[in-house]
Formats: C-alpha cells, structure tokens, sequence
C-alpha cells in the first residue's frame, strides 16, 4: 500500500511540474500601435507609438509588427499602466521574415493555365509559319507558265496562281502576328504572377515586448523610439512698419519651422513638437590632438572667385512726415495662425504645436508657425560703397526672448512688399540682431579716389617704400525728413612689424574702428538732415623696406 501511495504522489508530482512548464511559455499576443506624439529635432525625431491589449494572466509576448525599418533599437524604451501588477521585461527589435503568399497554390495553378495557353498560341504560330514555308516554296518551284501538255497557260491563271499564293502568305502572317500579340500579353500576366509569388522583403519591423500580469487585465503600453531621417529647419518672417510721423516702426518678427521626415511611416493626428536639441552632436565635447608647427609645403595659387554682387531691390517706400491723416475704415479682423507654446528649460527650448497634426512620409515639407513677437526696431540705412554703391535700410533690435534665434531662411517684407530673402544668424538672448530690408534708392552715395602716390621714402639714402592713397565718399539725402545713414570702408591691416599702415590727418573721424570685431573696418555713422550733402574724407599711407614688395588682399 505504502509503494502504491508513493506512486501516486509522484505522478502528481510530474502532471504539475509539466502544467508549469506550460505556463512558462510566454503566449505570443499580435498587436498593433498607432503613433500618438512626435518631437522633431534638427537632426532625427522621436517617436512615441501607443498599444492597447488585453492581457492574460502570466508571461507573454506583445508582438507588433507595424515599426518602420529606420528606427534605431538601441533606443526603444516602453513604459505603461495596468489594471493589476504588470512587469515590463525584455525588448527585441527584429525584421520580420519574408512570408511566402497566402494563396500559393491558387497562384501556381494560375501561372500553369497561362503558360499551357502560351504554350498553344505558340503552336499555332509554328503552323502558320509552315503554311507560310509552303506557299513560298510552291511559289519557287511550280511552272506557273506552262500547262500539262507544255503549252502555255492564260495569263488569267497566272494571276490567279500569283493571287492566291499571296493570300496564303497574308493569311499566315495575321496569324502569326495574332498570336505573337496574344503571347506577349500573356508573358506579362506570368510575370506579375511569379512576382506576386516571389518572397517580397519586409518594410516593416517586428517588436516583441515581454509582459508578466498577476492577472488578467486591460494594459496600454508607450513605446519610444528615435529616427533619424526627420528634422525641422527654422524659418523667419520678418515684416517692417516703417512708421509715419504719428506711428513709430514696428518689426514683426515670426519664427516658424519647415518639417520633413523620411521614416517610413506616416505621423496621423499626432502630438507635435519641435526641440532645439541637436541630438546628432553626441554627449561630449571633441578631443584635441596634438598641434604641430612645420614649414609648409608650396602650394598653386586658386583663382580668386569672383565677388558676389549685391542686387539691388525695389526702392524704400518714402516714409510719411506731416500732414493730415485720413480718416478710414474700421480694418477687418485678420485670421490669425495658431502658434506653438514655447517650453523654456535651462538647455533647450520646445514648441509644443497645439492641436493635432498629420505628416506623411515622403510627402514634403510643412511649415508650421511656432511664435510671433512685436518689437520696436532701430532703422538706418547702412551703405559699403568700396563694394557697392547702393544703401540699404537696416532694422536692429536686440534679441529679449528666452528661446535662441537658430540660423534659417527669412523672408523680407517692408510696408506690407515682399522685397526679398536674407538669412537669420544664431543669436542667444540679449544678443543684437541686424536684419536688412532693401535698397533705398532716395540715399546716393557716389566714391571716388581723390589722389594714389607710389613712391620712396628717406632723408638722404632711399629706405623705403610707400603708398598713399585717398578717397571721398559723397552721401546725399534724398528723403525730406531726417534718417541715421552709416557707410563703411576698410583701412589696411598689417601682421608684419616690417610693413606700416597709418591714417592720414586728412580723414574724417570714424564714429567707429574695428566694427563688429573686424580689424580695420571703419564706419561714419550720423543723423542725415532732409536733403543734406555730405562728403566723407578717408586717407591712408602703407609703408614697407624698399627691398620687397607687398600686395593687399581681402582676409580670409
């Protein structure tokens, strides 16, 4: 009784171990996500895509076959909520297997049919082609002229030999081309058939999320991931109010981002967001290697590449001064754009784009708007008449938001015109922003070189060499009120103790040297009265060992 009771526990014992063999297998449970948020870097994007399922009690696998191929796996995290005790445990990231069709016999047994028709029209084609042989050979050796007897035939016989040899040959042609037509529709049947039946490679991938619930239970689950192919560049509207008499000038300043992605996936009705983050850059600051200083190898002089004009645009609108205003209308009420709410944190800026919004793959770029801020901008017109003579109106105004100006495109209006595209330079909060607005063809600036001496230098003996060259810049204001006007020029710099560069008495003194860092740039900067002339004097003398000789070239 004892060995008959032992027995008994033992095959107990083994049924439950082989029930909880059984539950350890994780359960494979297809499900498919939808992508619900986005946030677009200059360099990549993440992607946030949302699961529901119905979870069994135990361990299983969710399997999610709708992952586009360009997503980077090392960066899939997955996070979620449950009705009970739910554990997140390993992620893969795996391209699917190619499947071969669903209906492959049915398709084997379409591609047999047609190669037997083809196979028949073939068949046919070889008869005709023999008819055809025949009626030419007949042709060849039958003594169409000569009857049973030797005597010669009628011509009307002839004829009707010639007629009806010809028609067997027409016949047999139409027929051969009939066929040969019908062939080639059917070999491109065949050919999209054994391509339908081919194993087509994934354009998805597979990801399989490990889950353990305590119970059964509904769970939604947040999977992120990063891509690279997607990124938003900035762009700026810039729209100048030059002001009346009775209204100061205004600049409205729009940031908006041009967004484009290539991910293999389409982003419906999704969360959005743009990040300045440069995700691209990695964590750490580059390494140095060591510096070393050689003599330099000869290299051939490059042609100078010729200098970029700068065109000129449509002309300053004549500012307003005096008068009486009119009287107009109430204006209508203007569709305004919705626009991003800017998230400022200490290392980056996020606009989070209200509502919703839809971007296919590969369909091109949107542009959203993300801010828009009024400021009260400095105007002048700023000339460099040693490349070009034309003045153009400037606007500065500091920059005073929180979020950073990034390099982009902007486009130029003035007074409500579109005058033209200029770009955006990168500039921090508190930082002053210079944007130009067109040629101003009321300010005329005329240069010219008043004197040029090359020469020797020296008491007694010859020493060294010199030249001295002086010019005059003739500024007019055409506008009947007054406007700051700032021209530019360049004095010579030298990185040679050997070689002397002064400025001459004779100058007009700069109101400015070394602008905007840049050694030897001067400016003349003041407030123009209506119609006043002025001329600016700008003389200067180069010195150097009589024994060499030197040349001025633009810095690099």
């Amino acid at each position: 009784m004892r060995s008959i009771a032992n027995s008994l526990v033992t095959t107990s014992l083994v049924v439950l171990a082989g029930l909880a063999a059984a539950q350890a297998q994780a359960a494979d449970l297809d499900a498919s996500s939808a992508v619900d948020a986005v946030t677009v870097y200059p360099d990549g994007a993440s992607v946030t895509r949302v699961i529901t399922l119905d979870l069994p009690a135990g361990d299983n696998s969710a399997v999610l076959k709708d992952f586009p191929l360009t997503l980077d796996p090392s960066s899939l995290r997955v996070e979620g909520e449950a009705g009970t005790k739910l554990t997140i445990g390993a992620i893969d990231a795996r391209p699917p297997r190619a499947a071969p069709p669903i209906y492959l016999p049915e398709l084997d047994k379409r591609i047999e049919a047609l190669k037997d028709e083809r196979a028949n029209l073939q068949g046919a084609v070889d008869a005709a082609g023999a008819r055809r042989k025949f009626a030419e050979r007949f042709a060849e050796s039958s003594p169409a002229g000569i009857g049973d007897k030797g005597e010669a035939r009628p011509i009307s016989e002839w004829r009707a030999a010639f007629a009806a040899v010809a028609e067997e040959v027409a016949s047999a042609d139409t027929a051969i081309r009939d066929a040969e037509r019908k062939q080639r529709e059917l070999d491109r049947q065949i050919a999209q058939l054994e391509q339908d039946r081919a194993q087509k490679p994934p354009s998805k991938l597979e990801v399989r999320i490990d889950l353990a619930a305590s119970a059964a239970t509904k769970a939604t689950l947040r999977v992120t991931y990063a891509v690279r192919n997607a990124r938003w560049t900035p762009l700026y509207d810039a729209r100048l109010d030059t002001g009346t008499m009775d209204r100061k000038p205004a600049l409205e300043l729009v940031r908006r981002a041009e967004i484009t992605q290539n991910t293999g996936e389409d982003w419906s009705n999704v969360a959005l967001s743009v990040s300045t983050v440069r995700t691209a850059r990695g964590g750490n600051a580059p390494d140095l290697n060591s510096l070393i200083v050689q003599y330099p190898q000869l290299q051939r002089p490059m042609p100078a590449a010729p200098a970029a004009s700068i065109g000129a645009m449509d002309s300053v609108r004549q500012y307003a001064r005096g008068g009486l205003a009119k009287l107009a209308e109430p204006p209508p009420e203007r569709a305004d754009e919705q626009q991003a709410v800017a998230d400022v944190g200490g290392f980056q800026v996020m606009f989070k784009i209200p509502g919703r919004v839809s971007l296919g793959a590969s369909e091109g770029a949107k542009s959203l708007r993300v801010s828009s801020v009024t400021l009260a901008p400095d105007l002048a017109v700023r000339a460099v008449p040693v490349k070009d003579p034309t003045a153009f109106l400037e606007a500065s105004f500091k920059q005073n938001e929180d979020a950073p100006l990034l390099p982009g495109r902007v486009s130029i209006y003035r007074d409500d015109s579109f005058v033209g595209r200029g770009q955006m330079a990168a500039a921090s909060k508190d930082e002053t922003v210079r944007l130009g607005f067109g040629a101003d063809d009321k300010i005329k600036i005329e240069r010219a070189v008043v004197e040029r001496n090359e020469g020797s230098a020296g008491l007694i003996v010859t020493t060294s060499k010199t030249d001295e060259r002086s010019f005059k810049t003739t500024v007019r204001n055409g506008h009947d009120f007054p406007i700051k006007i700032a021209i530019e020029d360049q004095l010579p710099v030298s990185e040679n103790e050997e070689i002397q560069v002064e400025m001459l008495p004779a100058t007009t003194p700069p109101t400015a040297t070394n602008l905007r860092d840049k050694r030897g740039v001067l400016e003349w900067a003041y407030d123009a009265k209506p119609g006043e002339v002025r001329d600016i004097a700008f003389a200067w003398r180069v010195r150097w060992p009589k024994d060499k000789g030197v040349v001025i070239i633009p810095s690099g």
